[in-house]
């Protein structure tokens, strides 16, 4: 099975799974996130998907510059963001992105980094658009915290996803460590796959 068109196949029934299998993670991931925005705030988003995070951050903000690999995915997001006109939609591969270095206050990447086979590379790339003292937030579902997020990850594994990495919370926190990053901030958003939400302020 294509595994690279696995998003854009999905892209029409994403949210119909997350809310019925996932929904108080799923709304409140973007919910927590959104907190941690500004309205002076410039945002750099990566792995939009759907627009999951971007609805809730949208309207917080300045600017969004939401941005995914997958065609479909951007369609489903713009459509749910249509009335936010401070919000733009680009197709950027989160390991080289076409953006001046320091351009944005916050950036986020959710649920992406476990798909990648250098999630180095691109937490550098994230690192180097954000201005300094700029927060990177990187929401990952932890999903082998619990049982039921194992089986999912199988199901999804099954229909085409290609899983780099699963994470638990400290494993999650052991992940950024070993990447040399220190006094990280965490939150979880707890449910049925929950979601650990790693916070890093540019130095």
């Amino acid at each position: 099975m294509d595994k690279k068109g696995f998003w854009d196949r999905i892209s029409p029934i994403y949210d119909l799974f997350e809310n019925i299998y996932n929904r108080k993670v799923f709304i409140g991931t973007g919910a927590k996130v959104a907190e941690m925005i500004g309205s002076s705030d410039n945002v750099l988003e990566c792995a939009c998907g759907t627009g999951a995070i971007s609805v809730h951050i949208a309207p917080k903000c300045r600017r969004l510059v939401a941005t995914d690999h997958s065609a479909g995915m951007l369609k489903q997001a713009s459509k749910k963001c249509r009335m936010y006109s401070n919000t733009t939609f680009k197709k950027a591969d989160i390991m080289n992105l076409k953006c001046r270095a320091e351009s944005f206050d916050k950036v986020v990447a959710g649920n992406v980094i476990h798909l990648l086979p250098s999630p180095e590379k691109a937490l550098h790339e994230l690192e180097r658009v954000v201005k300094k003292r700029g927060k990177i937030i990187i929401p990952t579902y932890i999903n082998m915290s619990r049982k039921t997020g194992r089986i999912a990850v199988k199901l999804i594994e099954i229909l085409g996803a290609d899983f780099k990495k699963q994470f638990d919370i400290d494993s999650y926190k052991q992940f950024f460590a070993d990447m040399g990053y220190k006094n990280v901030e965490y939150h979880v958003v707890d449910g049925r796959m929950p979601c650990a939400i790693a916070v890093i302020v540019k130095e």
